[in-house]
């Protein structure tokens, strides 16, 4: 039987050296100044009329309003907002951006362009709403602003990635502590989902609008249950012992943790995500006089103290 021979290949051409690769190598594209500060600032500018029309809608300035808008990039929702407010403060942190906003603003005075961060600014000092597409990285500290400004603040409509839009108005069924914390004074809600081809540079992923709505009166008016209100979600979401009821019975007698639990609906297993802002609210004026009669206690306030410390240092 016949066997086949290998043959070896050489790399090199007959008779010669090995190739030589002659191409140029590769280089990666230079960025410039404006690509350094669109990474810098997170910026993707809103550029689909459609999802600008959308923004406008769920705002609902009216030709009385004072507006203040964080980043205002190119312009493009400044544009729409400017002709249905009274007054439009658009700040903006980039410098090479101002020049043509301003100059694209020009036909309306009552819009002012500050070149300014936004987080550095105070509120104005009469009754204001806040609109804006965020970066994406600085939406907690926008919100953050927008909820110290209240009462100050009437409403904040603002674009954010649509995971957050939507952790924060319960739209997956679950609560995070930063809403039920101040949903006695400010409605959180939903508006609507935005495509990322809406953007440029696209993003990674789609934006929500998310708007916040002062309430024109708390839901809570006896400063007694304020307080109690703003102590038992504290310690609840603490997660201490897994569930609400666990986290809660360190401070509340056992009977009367029960009977607040069926006043709002809840079953004794409930993990506190799930518990909406209105059964917190049944449970705060269930153990009103409950918990504020315990505060006499020097363990009671002591435990209360170290739950706001903990929490203020968490990422909740």
């Amino acid at each position: 039987m016949a066997v086949a021979r290998n043959r070896h290949h050489s790399h090199a051409p007959r008779g010669g050296e090995p190739r030589r690769n002659t191409e140029a190598p590769r280089t990666a594209p230079r960025r410039t100044e404006r690509d350094r500060a669109r990474r810098a600032y997170g910026q993707n500018f809103l550029v689909d009329p459609g999802a600008v029309a959308r923004v406008v809608r769920a705002a609902r300035p009216g030709p009385g309003d004072l507006l203040v808008e964080v980043g205002a990039g190119k312009g493009a929702l400044t544009e729409a907002l400017a002709p249905r407010c009274r007054e439009l403060i658009s700040y903006e942190i980039d410098r090479h951006l101002i020049p043509e906003l301003r100059k694209r603003l020009a036909r309306s005075p009552w819009v002012r362009v500050v070149h300014q961060d936004f987080l550095s600014a105070a509120p104005p000092r009469e009754p204001f709403a806040l609109v804006g597409n965020v970066p994406y990285a600085r939406t907690a500290e926008i919100v953050a602003w927008a909820l110290r400004a209240v009462p100050r603040l009437t409403s904040a409509t603002l674009l954010t990635q649509a995971e957050y839009a939507r952790k924060r108005s319960g739209d997956y069924g679950r609560w995070s502590l930063l809403t039920v914390r101040s949903w006695p004074e400010v409605e959180w809600r939903l508006c609507g989902r935005v495509a990322r081809a809406a953007f440029r540079p696209v993003p990674a992923v789609d934006g929500g609008i998310l708007r916040l709505t002062r309430r024109p009166r708390p839901l809570l008016t006896d400063p007694a249950a304020r307080s109690v209100y703003a102590d038992l979600v504290e310690l609840g979401f603490t997660g201490v012992g897994g569930s609400l009821h666990a986290s809660l019975r360190r401070v509340c007698p056992a009977r009367a943790l029960d009977r607040a639990f069926r006043a709002a609906g809840l079953g004794r297993d409930v993990v506190v995500a799930y518990v909406t802002p209105e059964q917190w609210l049944v449970l705060a004026q269930e153990l009103t006089e409950v918990v504020a009669g315990m505060r006499s206690s020097a363990a009671s306030k002591e435990l209360i103290v170290r739950v706001k410390s903990r929490v203020d240092n968490s990422n909740l």
